[in-house]
């Protein structure tokens, strides 16, 4: 049976579209950059971590398979996280601004004896914000929980001027690559 690391309602919703069930299991695992490692590195290993931990709640149910996933928002090799509050999602919103930065998700899928890794990378184009713009999107609330404090299927989207990759991995699950790897562990078809 196929188990999803993650409290994502996007990341559930995603793989909903697949037509596959799925449990979801509920994780905690700290998203700490490591000093020194890499944007595209942290966010692969953190995807494994919770993949990995996922499969030690589910180990014991025959055929288990995982998936963990991680997405993060990188301007200027930076990760910007989720902000833990609305001043620090409007220094992140004015920092994107008018720029180009990139999304990486990582998807882990791990089993008793098989593990697999994808990544897709996607690059956003933000439209300049004006402060009006920054407040509104605030008062919105939809930042909360998001990486670089945005969420791309909602308000946001209408200040992304230009996408080149994978608009679901954006959302927080690159649904090509995640097809990909379920089907080599024969979850689909």
């Amino acid at each position: 049976m196929l188990h999803l690391a993650s409290r994502s309602p996007r990341r559930a919703e995603l793989l909903g579209r697949l037509g596959l069930d799925f449990g979801v299991i509920d994780l905690d695992i700290p998203e700490l950059q490591g000093s020194g490692e890499a944007a595209a590195d942290y966010v692969r290993r953190v995807a494994r971590e919770k993949a990995g931990a996922g499969l030690l709640k589910v180990v014991a149910v025959p055929g288990a398979v995982v998936l963990g996933a991680d997405t993060e928002v990188i301007l200027d090799g930076e990760v910007f996280g989720k902000p833990v509050d609305a001043e620090a999602a409007a220094a992140m919103l004015r920092r994107l601004s008018g720029r180009t930065h990139e999304v990486v998700t990582a998807v882990s899928l791990v089993s008793a004896g098989r593990e697999a890794q994808a990544a897709s990378l996607t690059k956003v184009t933000v439209a300049p914000l004006s402060d009006a713009d920054i407040a509104r999107y605030i008062a919105s609330d939809e930042w909360q929980g998001k990486a670089g404090a945005y969420a791309i299927q909602g308000r946001f989207e209408a200040h992304v001027e230009r996408l080149e990759g994978s608009y679901s991995g954006v959302m927080g699950l690159p649904l090509h690559e995640t097809a990909t790897l379920l089907r080599a562990f024969g979850v689909l078809a």
